[in-house]
């Protein structure tokens, strides 16, 4: 169950990361004014911020507040932001609409909306790559690589690829589960991963964290294919039900609704104890749980 003070410091965090971003992005003027305008667009004024909240969740727990995990989850949206305009694009889901509004292409035509994408991708290491937000060199080699690692061809893109692969096609639980660990899981658990590398986290308390992480990641996904298949389009901010339009490959239909509802309870069950080696301090990651699997968009 979260509590008002889990809505607050939500709040906070998904406050200052939107001002660092704003501060981070180019601003649309000049030559490139479209361009700039089109990265804006993808990126501000919207999402929840969970892995930005994710990343502060982490830090905090071993004492690191402030400008670097700030700075940290400014990146990690650069990065998720270029993945939800390529996503949209009508070489992949074609959607019509994300975050409430028209999807990046639609808003700005699909040349533009690719480079936009591909604008932010690098802006995201460029950003992690600058000494002016508190992490040393070690930290930001280390953020640099995993960043690389979550979003590439092993971590996000990989899991995009299987996500396509997937269509109309008969997959099996597994399949799904190694899937979504790739396309929607990897960004969560580097969130997870950056807040440990900010902490200098000991080594156990950092594999309970990427634990975790893993059933947060799965339990997200599970949650987004329940409302495709029961959300509106108003609600969701995004095109509902084109899962099954397409024939994708879904936790809800492998499993049913009631067995996936029942997958999100174990989820929980097995995350929450996996934060048991922090004694009570991790609080606010079980609410984080609860909010993820409760959400309605």
């Amino acid at each position: 169950m979260t509590t008002p003070a889990f809505a607050e410091a939500i709040a906070a965090v998904a406050a200052a990361v939107e001002a660092e971003l704003e501060a981070l992005l180019p601003h649309a003027e000049g030559p490139q004014a479209k361009l700039h305008e089109a990265m804006r667009y993808a990126v501000l004024g919207g999402g929840k911020r969970l892995r930005p909240f994710l990343v502060a969740a982490a830090a905090e727990l071993f004492g690191v507040r402030g400008a670097a995990p700030t700075r940290v989850g400014a990146a990690i949206e650069l990065i998720h932001g270029y993945s939800l305009v390529h996503d949209d694009l009508p070489a992949m889901d074609d959607a019509a609409l994300r975050r409430g509004r028209p999807s990046c292409h639609r808003a700005f035509g699909e040349a533009t909306a690719i480079l936009a994408g591909d604008a932010l991708q690098p802006l995201a290491f460029e950003v992690l790559a600058r000494s002016d937000y508190g992490a040393d060199s070690e930290q930001r080699s280390a953020l640099i690589a995993g960043l690389g690692v979550a979003a590439g061809s092993l971590g996000m893109c990989g899991g995009q690829l299987l996500d396509l692969m997937a269509e109309k096609q008969d997959w099996s639980l597994a399949d799904i589960s190694a899937m979504q660990r790739l396309k929607t899981g990897a960004l969560i658990r580097y969130a997870c991963e950056a807040g440990t590398i900010l902490g200098r986290a000991p080594a156990d308390a950092a594999a309970a964290l990427g634990a975790y992480a893993e059933d947060l990641g799965l339990a997200f996904q599970i949650q987004d294919d329940l409302l495709d298949r029961g959300g509106e389009g108003v609600a969701t901010g995004k095109d509902a039900g084109r899962d099954d339009q397409v024939g994708k490959a879904t936790f809800v239909g492998v499993l049913g609704e009631a067995r996936a509802r029942q997958m999100l309870v174990e989820l929980r069950a097995a995350a929450v104890g996996r934060l048991d080696i922090f004694a009570g301090r991790a609080t606010v990651l079980s609410q984080l749980f609860d909010f993820v699997i409760s959400r309605k968009s």
